[in-house]
């Protein structure tokens, strides 16, 4: 049996045991995830400083939202920002047990990530960008979190694996920027050195 059809298989087998949400958990840290992912790379490109609110869209089962806890500190605000109940009050659950208090988590709309004031440095998100609608417009409207200055990071699948393009869950990076620049974005920075996935930076235009 292929790795794939390993990885499906132990998929499903979670699902019929536990159910929906641990097997959503799963399918988001995936098999050996940060060997490719490079975690600590990603948040540490990426700047974060002390004291600085950052939002984790798509934040999902918190692959990403501890790290970037982390990053801001104590002084700091993350925001797991998710449209699935079953993730956030997992997130809940986990930052009460972890005493995180610079971790707030928001079940948003799907067409409005609801971040509090006073908005964001940094609106991360990481595997997200192919399930959002109409996503010029929901950049458009996000800029209302964004602090003077602040940047949106975009991490997301290649057409690489056959997951990937059986499933859709893929955005070339060609047509994300395209559709951030109509959205009033400017492409600040890119990565290349992530296998399946681009890694791209943007802020508002005339920043």
């Amino acid at each position: 049996m292929s790795s794939a059809r390993r990885w499906l298989a132990l998929v499903l087998l979670l699902g019929l045991a536990f159910g929906c949400g641990p097997l959503r958990r799963f399918g988001y840290e995936g098999l050996g995830r940060d060997a490719w992912q490079q975690p600590e790379r990603v948040v540490a490109s990426l700047g974060i400083a002390p004291g600085m609110r950052v939002a984790d869209l798509g934040a999902g089962g918190g692959y990403f939202t501890w790290r970037l806890a982390d990053a801001v500190g104590e002084s700091g605000r993350l925001y797991a920002v998710d449209v699935d109940p079953d993730m956030t009050g997992f997130l809940e659950q986990r930052a009460r047990e972890d005493g995180r208090a610079n971790v707030q988590v928001i079940l948003a709309k799907y067409e409005d990530p609801l971040i509090p004031e006073p908005g964001v440095d940094l609106l991360f998100t990481c595997n997200t960008y192919h399930h959002l609608e109409a996503r010029s417009d929901y950049f458009r409207h996000a800029a209302r979190y964004l602090r003077p200055g602040a940047r949106v990071a975009v991490i997301e699948y290649k057409r690489h694996g056959w997951f990937q393009r059986w499933f859709g869950h893929f955005t070339e990076a060609e047509e994300i920027r395209s559709e951030m620049e109509t959205a009033g974005y400017r492409l600040v920075e890119s990565f290349d050195w992530l296998e399946r996935q681009s890694f791209q930076v943007f802020q508002r235009a005339g920043q």
